[in-house]
């Protein structure tokens, strides 16, 4: 089974190997009929410390790295 792919904004890079990512996602109200955006924060691993606020980036699903990392950054 393949692993997910999400792309998404660096929101914050001041942990060590580690960069937080904000994906966005369009969602249909389902009364309104109307796309909403909702948005979920990923803790990427990030190994080399490439990646800074505002860089869009594709996180990739892993292994557990930690007690909150589960997605590692994807080097394009």
């Amino acid at each position: 089974m393949p692993k997910r792919i999400l792309q998404g904004v660096v929101v914050s890079d001041k942990m060590d190997k580690s960069v937080v990512v904000q994906v966005e996602r369009r969602v249909m109200h389902p009364v309104y009929k109307k796309y909403i955006k909702r948005s979920q924060k990923y803790t990427a691993h990030d190994e080399k410390n490439l990646h800074k606020v505002g860089d869009n980036v594709r996180i990739m699903e892993s292994r557990p790295l930690s007690r909150t990392k589960r997605w590692v950054v994807v080097e394009d």
